[in-house]
This record gives C-alpha cells, structure tokens and sequence, in this order.
C-alpha cells in the first residue's frame, strides 16, 4: 500500500507527542513529505521551527513553502528575524520566493542588502519572476557589479542568455578540410587559420619553461604570456560550452652555484587565473600520479641529513586541469546535441577513474623527451569527447594524442613547431597497429594549411 503524504504530515505530529522521539526519526519523515494539499493543516512544520536541529528547521520550511500560501508569510519573517543558520534563513527566503507574489517585492528588495550572499541569490530568485517591471530590471541590472562572483554569475546569465538558435549539427560538427591534419609550423599562426567554434576538445602538454632544450624563453613572464596568448586563441576556436585539459607541473629551475638556491615554479597556478579570465570555467583537477622510481631523486640529501627545513620531496604528480568554454548552457544541452547513437556509442564502457588520481606510469621516446603516456590521452578523450568529434593537440610532441584520437575514433589536429617532432609523429600514425587508413591523414605546413582553409 503506498503511503500518503500526509499520512506522513500525521506521523509527525504523532512523532511530537513522543518525548522519545530522534532527531534521525524527523529528518525521515520530514524528506518524505511531497506535495501537500491545498488546505492541509501545516502547524506541524512552524512547531518544528522551535527544534535546536538546523536540519530539521531547514526541512520543516522547506515543506511549509511547498503550500505557496501567502498566510505563512509572517513566519517566514519572523525566522529571517531570529534565525542564525544561513541554510534555514535561505530556505526562508526561498519560501518567499516560491509564493510569487507581488506583495513579496519589497520584502525581497531589502533582503539584497542582506550581509548573507546565499540569502541574496535566493532573493535575486524570486525578484527574477517579476523582471518585466522596469523597476525590477533596473535592480538586477544594478546588481551586475555585485561584488559577490557567483551573483554576478546568476545576474549575468538571468540577463543575457537567450534561447539556442543554432542547429544541433552545428554544435557536433566540424569542417571537413580540419579533419586529421599534422600541421608543421608555429601554432600561434596557425591557430589564426582555424575557424571559431570548429574544435571540440583540447589536450595538451605545453613546452616547459626553460627546462627543455625545445623551450627557451627570456623570463617566466615571457613564457606566461605564450601561452596566454596561445589559450585565447584556442578558446575562439572551442564549441561552446566544450572542454580543455591542460597537463603541467611546478618545474625547478636548477641552481646557478652552491652560493644560489634552485627556483620551482608553480605553473599550474600561475595559468589558472589567466585562462579564468580569458573565459576558461575550471571544471576539475585530476593529479597524475607517477611511479617514485620513474622520477627526479630529491629527497636524498635529506635521508641522509634529516635537517628540518631542507625537506623537498619526490615530485610523483603532474596535473591535468580541465577547463570548460564558458556558457550559460548547462553540459546537457552539449549531450543532447548529438544523436542518440552517437551517445549510445560513446558510452564509457567498462571499469573508470572514479577518483581525481590516475595513477599512470610514464613513457619515453628515442625523439622526444617529454611524451604524454598512451593511456593518459585515451582517458581524456574518452571523458571529455563523443565519437566523430575533432580534437587538438597545440603541442604535437610525438603523436600520441593523435594515436589514441584515431584508435577512438575521433579526428584529430596537431601542430608541432620542431621539424624532428614532426617525423616522429608521421613514424607513429603511419604505424600497422592504427586502425584508421593512414591515407585520411595530412601532413602540412603552415603555407599548404592556409591555402587550404582558403586564406591565401
């Protein structure tokens, strides 16, 4: 027999004569309760304000707002009066909202000077329903240089988002002459070539500063701006609301002499606020985890020391911080761009990181000396991409990201500056062991790639 709700209203108030009753009891109740009927007697839920639980304060409103009865508006005040806990003075001014009611306004409007900026959404939330009045437009326009970032998030996506226009192809495809390309050249001109919004996901190691003989740069300034330079332009040419995963680690500088100290440099750090700027969403930081053995011995001078302050571990991570086009369309609507077979088909299958730690041994190469693991560019792209997707490599080292697009049935484009590097890629995807015919991929240079975007 299926239980009603309030059949659970009554428990509740069967439960409150019980002096025995748990905290552990209401909170159940309380989350099974669902819709109420219009003239259901609801003291219960004000009685339960009294309860020195926040969470079944928070409960009880929230099950009181589900009325939308303007009656309860004087309880909804008096909490806002008298409550401590930011959680039930939120509910309380989400209770408000949910009653849409013109009467509310001015209650709502003072509530945005409130210190709370939880309090202030839910405010902004019910003054959003009324936003055709000019004198709420002109509020929330106000509100734009809210100091708070998330209001001026809401505000900002209240305000200017508009319904999708766009065909879904649009979203899920990509011009054909960008298809499987390995481009030799300095990718910052060849970036101005590429189309906006023509690229679906990013992945990439970019060159160490100054810690690689492929990498010389004239200050650490000098090699932030490179590459800030290098991630706008990847943002113009990223599909809305698409991902970027960018591989890096704090490298050290080695000493000049025993009289200096080595400088370590925290590159992912220091990135991070740059591409936020440009319009980056961070999204989420996976650490990779390598092997102790594989890597730079630092710690032994202190095994045999033991001198606190001369501590310095191994360094065993890399990260991967992944980035998303900003946009205010929720990752849904990027899904639902695409047809159900595609989805269907790109569905990752099998065992998965449910974890931020990949542990992942690295690789070497004869050529490059710095070369993303096979295993690493699988996973990203397995996570952050659909089949028939193009994908990009900036940085095109030794191939791999590209092996392991073909082998997923992705399309790809890498460009590699270093002529070396570039016959080491050509080495790698012309290898038996890929399963896409090597005569769909095209080996250019910077000219014969803009002659065929017709830019020349």
């Amino acid at each position: 027999m299926i239980e009603s709700r309030n059949d659970v209203i009554e428990q509740l108030k069967k439960l409150l004569t019980n002096k025995m009753v748990t905290d552990q009891q209401l909170v159940s109740l309380l989350s099974r309760v669902g819709y109420i009927k219009p003239g259901c007697d609801c003291s219960v839920f004000i009685n339960l304000q009294a309860s020195a639980n926040p969470k079944i304060r928070t409960l009880a409103l929230k099950n009181l707002a589900k009325t939308a009865n303007y009656n309860y508006m004087s309880h909804y005040m008096q909490v806002l009066r008298s409550e401590d806990s930011s959680e039930v003075r939120k509910e309380a001014v989400s209770a408000i909202g949910r009653l849409r009611d013109p009467r509310t306004i001015d209650v709502m409007k003072y509530l945005l000077d409130d210190k709370d900026p939880e309090v202030v959404l839910q405010a902004l939330r019910g003054l959003i329903c009324f936003k055709k009045r000019d004198d709420i437009f002109s509020i929330l326009l106000s509100m734009q240089s809210h100091s708070n970032e998330i209001i001026r998030s809401f505000i900002d996506k209240e305000l200017n988002s508009s319904k999708d226009t766009g065909s879904k192809s649009d979203e899920v495809s990509s011009p054909d002459k960008l298809k499987n390309l390995v481009i030799e050249g300095d990718v910052a001109r060849i970036l101005d070539f590429i189309p906006d919004e023509s690229i679906h996901l990013t992945f990439t190691s970019p060159p160490y500063y100054n810690a690689r003989d492929y990498s010389i740069y004239q200050s650490y300034q000098e090699y932030l701006g490179f590459l800030e330079g290098i991630f706008k332009k990847i943002h113009r040419v990223t599909k809305e609301g698409r991902f970027f995963a960018l591989n890096t680690s704090p490298i050290i500088i080695p000493r000049v002499s025993r009289q200096h100290s080595s400088i370590r440099y925290p590159i992912p750090f220091d990135i991070h606020p740059l591409l936020v700027d440009m319009g980056w969403e961070f999204i989420d930081d996976i650490v990779w985890v390598k092997p102790e053995a594989s890597v730079k011995n630092r710690v032994a001078g202190f095994d045999m020391h033991r001198k606190p302050l001369a501590y310095k571990p191994n360094p065993r991570t890399e990260y991967v911080m992944v980035y998303r086009k900003k946009t205010h369309k929720l990752i849904d609507w990027n899904i639902r761009n695409y047809p159900y077979s595609t989805v269907a088909k790109s569905k990752v299958e099998g065992e998965y990181d449910t974890s931020n730690v990949w542990e992942i041994d690295p690789v070497y190469d004869r050529v490059h000396s710095a070369v993303f693991p096979f295993l690493l560019c699988e996973k990203v792209i397995r996570y952050y991409s659909y089949m028939g997707d193009l994908v990009f490599d900036p940085f095109g080292g030794s191939g791999t990201f590209a092996k392991a697009a073909l082998s997923l049935n992705r399309y790809f484009i890498t460009t590699e500056i270093h002529s070396d590097y570039v016959r080491r890629i050509k080495a790698n995807l012309t290898q038996k062991d890929i399963l896409q015919d090597t005569k769909d991929i095209s080996f250019l240079n910077t000219e014969s790639f803009q002659e065929r975007m017709g830019e020349k």
